[in-house]
């Protein structure tokens, strides 16, 4: 029970990566409010966690109401000590072809939300006199992806402002990590095989970006981010974690 007494909000908590966490969190002990657009959905995956979730529809590009799920999870389980940072959107496009309100678009969901839900939980946490925040980033942030210009953009802003936000809140005993995940299985793949001409050979090319020749799946991203949210990685501050099969080391 890694996380007991414990309380985690988490952002993109409907699914994948997101509910993922919030699965494991509770199993560790921890009370978490799971936010997400899709609040019907966040409210089945909490039903299945017992009185310990809790579902807030959020859109988190909107400041308020983003205040309003950090008032939601105050007001639920009497603080705040952790918030993962996970609710992201992908498109394709270079600068060349990519229109302007997609790429603002994707700045507002993966990095943006990232500035609006810190800038309202940090001081809730800091009321606690310690606490983690664990950001989704990718290994896009490492070494680029082809056609996704956007999306690599903001995912390297995610990476570069973890850094600086820990050390902004080192002294309010705040730890800020990162993960870089590599091609996890996701609704948004799935997504993607009902419009590729070769869906097969679109499996096959995910798994062979990493040499262990497979995906990941959302469950290794989550145990990562426990260690992350946990007393376990106490000296852990300012970092990005890679967990991507080896994509990167090549």
């Amino acid at each position: 029970m890694r996380l007991e007494g414990k309380v985690a909000l988490v952002t993109g908590a409907a699914s994948g990566i997101g509910a993922a966490t919030a699965e494991l969190f509770v199993k560790e002990g921890a009370q978490v409010v799971l936010a997400d657009r899709n609040l019907d959905q966040a409210r089945r995956v909490a039903a299945t966690l017992g009185e310990r979730a809790l579902a807030v529809g959020v859109d988190v590009v909107v400041s308020q109401q983003i205040r309003d799920a950090v008032g939601a999870t105050i007001s639920a389980f009497g603080g705040l000590d952790i918030l993962v940072n996970n609710a992201g959107l992908g498109i394709r496009g270079t600068v060349v072809n990519t229109e302007e309100d997609d790429w603002d678009r994707i700045m507002e969901v993966n990095l943006k939300s990232v500035f609006l839900c810190s800038k309202y939980a940090i001081p809730e946490i800091a009321r606690r006199g310690k606490g983690a925040i664990v950001n989704i980033s990718s290994t896009a942030a490492v070494c680029g992806i082809p056609d996704r210009a956007a999306y690599v953009a903001a995912k390297g802003g995610v990476a570069a402002l973890t850094r600086s936000m820990a050390l902004d809140h080192a002294e309010q005993n705040i730890r800020i990590n990162s993960i870089a995940p590599g091609v996890i299985w996701s609704s948004y793949y799935e997504e993607m095989l009902r419009t590729v001409p070769d869906p097969d050979g679109f499996v096959s090319g995910l798994k062979a970006r990493a040499p262990v020749n497979r995906m990941g799946q959302p469950h290794e991203i989550a145990t990562m981010a426990l260690f992350l949210a946990s007393d376990e990685s106490s000296f852990a501050t300012g970092a990005m974690f890679t967990v991507d099969g080896g994509y990167t080391a090549r």
